[in-house]
């Protein structure tokens, strides 16, 4: 069973383009997610990584990163709304927990949270696609002679994870094929196959690298004029539309248009400017996309 988030090659819109273009793409709006708490930014920039996953072919990664985000979101609102006791407004008053003593859930605390679970969903939609559509091999090309070092690091994290989700989903599956008379597996119990046969395999890993000659560190051979990668055509569509985001989303953030506060009364920016700074950055990000797409 193939993990969701392994690199499959693909010829849509992401697909054109290259490492660089596409990792300062991704990178770009994982910044302006983390530049404010804005719930429309984030509701933005959902909907514009959801339309870039049906653009370059990677539905199944964003459908997983999408159902993470969920659960790790209601998680989130959950544990803020218990342990957070400011806001003016109180929507459930005075019960006790153990441990916690006497709660009382706001609407603030509640905003806050929702808030929180927007931008953990669109930063999982970000690294989902960039995993799905990028290939770790171009990664290790590209960076090997900057940090050789951290491309091959980067370049086996890329490949080993989406091992380890395929890992769990065939260990799920073997646990529910061997029928109802089998004893009951627990988590805790999977989770140690898990972490054994990771283990395993990152030992083996080392130990081809080590034989391959990596531990020797030997500088790679200079490439030729004409051994150099040709650059593609979307790479400067999708490097200035990431530009142009951040930049767009950073003047935004420093002119007070995407300010965001929950304590002590929910108040944040909808005014029509703030929304069509939203809506354009949205726009621009998915320009290069759906050109290519076309």
């Amino acid at each position: 069973m193939r993990s969701p988030y392994a690199y499959q090659p693909h010829g849509g819109a992401l697909g054109r383009a290259g490492v660089g273009a596409v990792g300062a793409w991704t990178f770009a709006l994982a910044t302006v997610a983390f530049l404010s708490a804005n719930p429309l930014l984030s509701a933005a920039l959902i909907a514009a990584l959801l339309v870039a996953g049906a653009l370059s072919g990677a539905q199944r990664a964003v459908r997983a990163a999408t159902r993470a985000g969920l659960v790790l979101g209601l998680f989130v609102v959950a544990i803020n709304a218990l342990v957070v006791r400011r806001g003016e407004t109180i929507w459930i008053r005075a019960f006790d927990l153990p441990l916690l003593g006497q709660i009382d859930i706001t609407a603030e605390a509640l905003a806050e949270g929702a808030a929180l679970a927007l931008r953990i969903w669109a930063v999982l939609l970000v690294f989902a696609l960039f995993s799905a559509r990028v290939n770790p091999d171009a990664i290790l090309l590209a960076l090997r002679r900057v940090a050789a070092r951290s491309a091959l690091t980067a370049t086996l994290v890329c490949r080993l994870v989406p091992l380890a989700a395929a890992d769990q989903a065939r260990l799920r599956e073997a646990v529910m094929l061997r029928g109802p008379g089998a004893a009951p597996v627990g988590r805790g119990a999977l989770a140690r196959r898990l972490l054994t046969g990771s283990l395993e395999r990152s030992v083996d890993v080392a130990a081809t690298l080590e034989l391959r000659g990596y531990a020797l560190a030997r500088a790679p051979r200079r490439r030729g004029r004409g051994e150099r990668l040709a650059a593609r055509p979307a790479d400067l569509e999708m490097t200035a539309a990431a530009a142009v985001c951040l930049a767009v989303a950073i003047g935004a953030r420093l002119s007070g248009l995407l300010d965001f506060e929950a304590y002590p009364s929910l108040r944040f920016d909808h005014d029509p400017i703030s929304a069509t700074a939203v809506v354009a950055i949205a726009v621009i990000a998915l320009l290069p996309l759906a050109v290519r797409a076309r």
